[in-house]
Parts: C-alpha cells; sequence; structure tokens
C-alpha cells in the first residue's frame, strides 16, 4: 500500500492483490465509481456502483467498521473520489491502483458479458 499525506488526511493507493485479500475477508466496502454502463457490462462481483458523475461522500455507508476502497476503470476517476472523499471528513478511505484494468491484468475474478448471449459470465480463478 502506498500512502500520501493530503490537506485532508492520508489517501491510500492500494494494489489490486491488497484489495482483492481484503474483499475476499470482508473487510472492506468496494465500490466502483464507473458508469452504470460500464458497472453492467464487466464489473468485480459484489461491489457496488456509485457513479462517479452522482457522486455525493454524506451518502457513503457508515465506515465506522469497514474501509471503504474505490475503484474505476484506471485508477483515475476513484483517486478524484477518494481526494474528494477525504476532503469531506471521512478519514477511512483507499483506491485501487490501476483500476478494473490492473485487475482484469492480474486474471482476479470478475463478471463480464457474454458476447454471444448478452449473459453475464463469471472470469479468472473463482468461475470453475
Amino acid at each position: 500500500m502506498q500512502t500520501e499525506t493530503t490537506d485532508h488526511g492520508t489517501l491510500e493507493t492500494w494494489t489490486t492483490a491488497e484489495v482483492s485479500d481484503a474483499f475476499d475477508r470482508g473487510d472492506i466496502v468496494l465500490i466502483d465509481v464507473r458508469t452504470p454502463q460500464e458497472y453492467l457490462y464487466e464489473r468485480i462481483s459484489g461491489a457496488m456502483n456509485y457513479p462517479m458523475q452522482e457522486f455525493d461522500p454524506a451518502t457513503l455507508p457508515d465506515d465506522s467498521g469497514k474501509r471503504i476502497v474505490f475503484h474505476c476503470g484506471s485508477g483515475k476517476r476513484s483517486e478524484a473520489v477518494a481526494r474528494k472523499t477525504l476532503a469531506s471528513g471521512r478519514a477511512r478511505v483507499a483506491h485501487m491502483e490501476g483500476g478494473f484494468g490492473a485487475w482484469k491484468a492480474d486474471g482476479l475474478p470478475h463478471t463480464t458479458t457474454d458476447a454471444s448471449t448478452g449473459a453475464p459470465k463469471k472470469v479468472g480463478p473463482a468461475a470453475s
């Protein structure tokens, strides 16, 4: 994990492996800030979708028990949302380095859309 001290707190940048491990343990709330269309086409199963264009930190779930980790396609939007969340006074905030593109490149499990049927299709180690 990388950290950066900002005017509003510490911004954490997690690797895909760190996010995957914490998500599997149930230690984090994973929030996808991509558009609904991106999310519907392919996503990390179990991640919530809260699009950046509608994002308001005041409506996030209570962070007293679990850290909130944001992700997007490349890491740029999730970093912006994480910074906005820190500025709102939330302390336990992180984002995933490299976004969903890095998640897929690392071969981690996700759900995509089967182009031939339009149905959801599990991809990755847990797909079998």
